[in-house]
């Protein structure tokens, strides 16, 4: 853990209050600070917080691991097998039963993400605004409900308007736990515990598979009237409006409610976040100031086009996987079998990916790069498959495999890269509208008239991803660029990932750079530093001293 020294005059400069950073009629020294932070924290040398060693702060750590990662992990579970199950479904007569013709199956696939979309920006707002795990938990009741509700369609405007509805139901889950991962976690932690519970997204494809694979052995005339496509929906819905209980009673609001926690270790896990995290996010406000520097930002729209080129690929393979595999020779049952290797080898790249991540602080937009390179052999294959053996097409699909690990890499970027509450959300925001832009243009490209081979498609998968190593090494130089512009500017010398937050010493001021980022550096820093009331305010990255971007 490194103190870089810096004039007293150049921190007035960027923390001074003004008009843009406090409203007016507000106090600077108490402003966006949490009622229980208040007291003693007026003056550096009163009621400063305990002090803990190292291996009680791992105690800590892992007790929150415990409490969070199951919850978000298990969560995201559920969001993958709600949201794809559709391809299973399709195989076992949803299309039959629905009367679906031509495109109406890509348009049932689509318009889960019109729903995305139209409620991604509001959603973003309450997760900030609201006490986040009672949020959550009332929007998993209705989560549930309506998947269980698409059992009871029989028609083409049902399946549209159910499926709108879960859009709008699932719009709210990954900015919750980006949100819950960035309050609770320093920068580099973030990436490898985003990459567990995004993990939970190719779990889902292993446990909805077999789910399916069960079901299908139903026929229909031994299920009644409901059939196997039917049973899927009812199970998964019934299984996630009871998870969104547990939700209700296991996810702390924010870290100053957290029971599980006691005061001290709660105040030590604030602490914390703001020394090696992106700052604390309760009790804020939205700040328009915010809003409008995260539109002018260009690393957010270098993030925002890498989402949507990602999610184009992704948005046709999830709703069309089932059908390619048909295409292949094998059954109905067989296909969903066939999907739980390509699962696994999914988990272990967002796995593997998120851990290197965390580790190196420079690796991320290049492991981005590097991730999509076998999507872009896969697609390639499988657009000649014409020409080339069943065997090699197949090959060919299983490398389209990695393609989603880059998702949870710009999460985490998003999640490192941004400081401020309202900032933040808006990139969050960002991201999710251009998610849902790509999944509902992905499934378009997957033409009935070129069944089963979809050329169109696969080139489309093939150019999308190919432009994503593009972007991922344009965004790596620019943020690079920015490091270096921030650091003559500032006159800092900060490393990689340097938060950027200033505390007190005997000696004045100091920008903290906490450089291997393990948790016994964390805690050495939070030791010394004393942290003043100014510290915790709601500021954004370019309005933090020694703030550096992590590569």
């Amino acid at each position: 853990m490194s103190l870089y020294s810096r004039e007293d005059s150049s921190r007035e400069c960027f923390f001074s209050p003004n008009a843009a950073a406090a409203p007016e009629g507000s106090s600077y020294a108490t402003m966006g600070v949490p009622d229980e932070l208040e007291t003693g924290l007026a003056d550096a040398s009163t009621s400063p917080h305990a002090e803990v060693d190292a291996a009680t702060a791992r105690r800590i750590v892992r007790k929150i691991d415990r409490r969070l990662m199951p919850l978000l992990f298990v969560t995201y579970v559920f969001n993958f097998m709600d949201k794809t199950i559709l391809s299973s479904a399709s195989v076992f007569g949803l299309k039959q039963d629905a009367h679906l013709r031509g495109q109406d199956y890509a348009w049932v696939s689509s318009v889960f993400y019109f729903g995305y979309f139209a409620w991604a920006y509001p959603t973003t707002l309450l997760v900030a605004r609201l006490p986040v795990g009672t949020y959550l938990a009332a929007n998993t009741l209705f989560w549930g409900a309506v998947v269980a509700l698409t059992a009871a369609c029989v028609n083409y405007g049902g399946l549209l308007t159910v499926r709108f509805l879960l859009g709008v139901a699932e719009a709210t889950v990954s900015p919750a736990l980006m949100f819950v991962t960035s309050t609770w976690y320093t920068r580099d932690e973030i990436p490898t515990r985003t990459g567990i519970w995004f993990a939970g997204n190719s779990v889902g494809g292993i446990v909805s598979s077999f789910l399916a694979f069960g079901i299908g052995h139903i026929r229909k005339d031994e299920a009644g009237a409901v059939g196997p496509w039917r049973w899927v929906f009812i199970i998964l819905g019934v299984a996630t409006f009871l998870w969104g209980f547990v939700i209700f009673w296991f996810l702390p609001d924010s870290i100053s409610s957290a029971k599980f926690l006691t005061p001290d270790e709660r105040r030590w896990a604030q602490d914390r976040i703001v020394v090696a995290g992106t700052g604390r996010t309760e009790k804020t406000a939205w700040r328009c100031d915010q809003a409008r520097e995260c539109l002018v930002d260009p690393k957010a729209w270098f993030v925002g086009s890498l989402t949507l080129l990602c999610q184009i690929p992704n948005g046709g393979t999830q709703n069309f996987a089932n059908l390619v595999l048909v295409s292949f020779g094998f059954t109905n049952l067989q296909s969903t079998l066939i999907n739980i290797p390509y699962s696994v080898l999914t988990i272990a790249a967002i796995s593997g990916t998120g851990w290197l991540a965390g580790r190196f602080r420079s690796l991320n937009c290049i492991l981005a790069a590097l991730i999509v390179l076998p999507p872009v052999v896969g697609s390639a294959l499988i657009g000649k498959r014409d020409a080339l053996p069943h065997g090699v097409a197949l090959f060919g699909y299983f490398l389209l495999s990695t393609g989603p690990a880059a998702l949870p890499l710009l999460l985490s970027l998003v999640q490192v890269n941004f400081r401020g509450v309202t900032k933040k959300g808006t990139m969050t925001a960002l991201v999710f509208v251009a998610y849902c832009t790509g999944n509902i243009v992905g499934p378009q490209l997957f033409r009935e008239s070129e069944a089963p081979g979809y050329t169109t498609a696969f080139r489309g998968i093939m150019v999308c991803y190919a432009l994503v190593v593009c972007l991922s090494l344009g965004l790596r130089f620019y943020l690079q660029w920015m490091n270096g512009r921030r650091q003559k500017e500032e006159g800092i010398e900060a490393g990689v990932g340097a938060s950027g937050v200033v505390g007190r010493s005997d000696d004045g001021a100091k920008t903290v750079d906490v450089a291997g980022g393990s948790v016994a550096e964390v805690t050495e820093a939070v030791n010394q530093v004393h942290l003043r009331l100014e510290d915790y305010e709601d500021l954004t990255d370019w309005k933090t001293v020694g703030f550096r971007y992590r590569l």
